[in-house]
């Protein structure tokens, strides 16, 4: 593994830069639109973490913006909830607000969508990272173990130590998936390279490992991340949105530690620390929001989509600063074991992986 480009001070990231979140129970912050020609209203209801979070409610938010963007009959909006009470009422807020389309993100919401889908059936709804058989929810999900699978693989290539690690911030089927295919593509470098790459934070098998237990924290997941560093691992991929920045904090502070990150291309959302980020196993986010507002404006109501690497909806982000650091033979492997997972060949799978769509 390379030595960083140059050592970023970067103490305290986490703490700004991140979108600042309302109190329990306080009416959430929120984006009325500003279309005022458009006839549809499509809104969102972010998870916890803002609708800035680095992760996965800035890129959906952003399939909002694309969809306005596309067809300027359509009008985007949304609601930010701090924490789980905050999900009903400004799902049910979106509803009184007339909203024509109303998307939940994030598998903890689904059961409250379903809920409020049930009551309001004239009204289409999506759920992301989750999966409902209510007829008029949109699931929008992701086989990340497939990107978290070659996030893996290139982990175990480039460490110096022979060990990495990652953590959750909650134990959840969306969370679990990414740990699942980082520990599969780990297992395969070591069986192809008669390896002994070990992996610190989860047990596949057992279904067990090191969480935060919650997204936000920052704070603990620089310290988790401080005492896996401490027991040698040389690259960390944390899954656990705004609290991940914690760990790209710890990578930056400790000579030849990087992180890996998570759901979107890290070298963007967190540019300023792209010298520590190797890579990022992406789910396009962005798009497959951006077809569900498209599809909803048409009439469509229900369905199903699972993003995957055969069809671009999960992806290994590029290795940016880190591209001469890693090997044109690794580079090789890595697209033969994507050309693998799509054909069938090589197995990137989880107990979370979503059915086939």
């Amino acid at each position: 593994m390379a030595v960083k480009p140059y050592k970023l001070a970067v103490a305290g990231v986490a703490a700004t830069g991140l979108f600042t979140l309302s109190a329990c129970g306080e009416a959430p912050e929120e984006d009325s639109g500003d279309n005022a020609e458009a006839s549809f209203l499509a809104c969102m209801v972010t998870d916890s973490g803002g609708v800035d979070d680095k992760s996965f409610n800035e890129s959906s938010w952003a399939g909002m913006e694309m969809a306005a963007e596309e067809n300027p009959d359509i009008d985007v909006s949304f609601k930010e909830s701090s924490n789980e009470s905050d999900y009903d009422p400004n799902l049910q807020a979106s509803v009184d607000d007339g909203c024509d389309f109303v998307v939940g993100v994030g598998g903890l919401m689904t059961e409250n969508v379903n809920t409020i889908a049930e009551a309001n059936p004239d009204i289409p709804f999506a759920t992301v990272d989750g999966f409902s058989e209510v007829e008029n929810v949109y699931s929008v999900q992701f086989d990340t173990a497939q990107s978290a699978f070659l996030a893996g693989y290139a982990a175990a290539a480039q460490s110096e130590t022979g060990t990495v690690a990652t953590w959750g911030g909650m134990s959840i089927p969306p969370v679990t998936i990414f740990m699942d295919g980082f520990a599969g593509g780990i297992e395969y470098y070591n069986e192809a390279k008669d390896a002994e790459v070990e992996l610190l934070g989860w047990d596949a098998e057992a279904q067990d490992g090191s969480f935060t237990n919650d997204f936000e924290n920052s704070s603990a997941g620089k310290s988790l991340t401080e005492t896996f560093i401490s027991q040698g691992a040389d690259i960390v991929f944390p899954v656990a949105g705004p609290a991940g920045t914690g760990a790209v904090t710890a990578a930056a502070e400790n000579d030849d530690v990087l992180a890996i990150w998570v759901d979107v291309d890290g070298c963007e959302s967190l540019a300023d620390q792209c010298s520590t980020i190797l890579t990022s196993a992406e789910k396009n986010l962005a798009v497959a929001v951006q077809d569900a507002v498209l599809a909803a404006y048409e009439g469509e109501t229900g369905g199903s989509y699972v993003g995957t690497l055969e069809n671009d909806g999960v992806s290994l982000a590029p290795f940016h600063e880190f591209d001469e650091a890693v090997s044109d033979e690794t580079k090789a492997e890595l697209e033969e074991i994507e050309a693998g997972i799509i054909d069938g060949s090589i197995t990137a799978e989880s107990p979370s992986s979503p059915a086939a769509s």
